[in-house]
């Protein structure tokens, strides 16, 4: 469905951000800059509700904001070559892969340490002296 520019608060909505992020991507540049009418309220057309929602599963997926500038760049970019997307989600991936195996070992060592735990009416706690370690 293809309709006129809308507000900044229609935008938001179809694309699944609030209308500060809007604003905020447009200050990064994400966005190229919109049209305003004449009394200064932006209008947001199709192309910008997409580049939103393509910056929203971006999001989403984890990918830093410098990440997603580069992303939306290629995307626009129809000369790209994929090899540069696909290297910048490899390492967005090995990134994702080693936040997991270091919750992994956090998760581990937290299950020793309140399994060791008694729980009870005394002062000794190897939680606490783990910490103090």
């Amino acid at each position: 469905m293809t309709t006129g520019p809308v507000s900044i608060g229609e935008a938001a909505q179809r694309s699944g951000v609030s209308a500060r992020m809007v604003r905020h991507y447009e200050s990064l540049g994400l966005l190229p800059a919109v049209a305003r009418t004449e009394s200064g309220y932006r209008q947001y057309g199709e192309a910008d509700i997409h580049t939103l929602r393509f910056i929203k599963r971006s999001r989403d997926l984890g990918f830093s904001m410098e990440e997603i500038a580069e992303l939306v760049g290629l995307w626009n970019n129809r000369r790209r070559a994929s090899s540069s997307v696909k290297r910048i989600a490899e390492k967005h991936l090995g990134e994702l892969e080693q936040r997991i195996a270091d919750m992994q070992s956090m998760r581990s060592t937290l299950a020793h340490l309140v399994h060791c735990c008694r729980g009870d009416s005394r002062p000794e706690c190897p939680i606490l002296d783990d910490l103090a370690n």
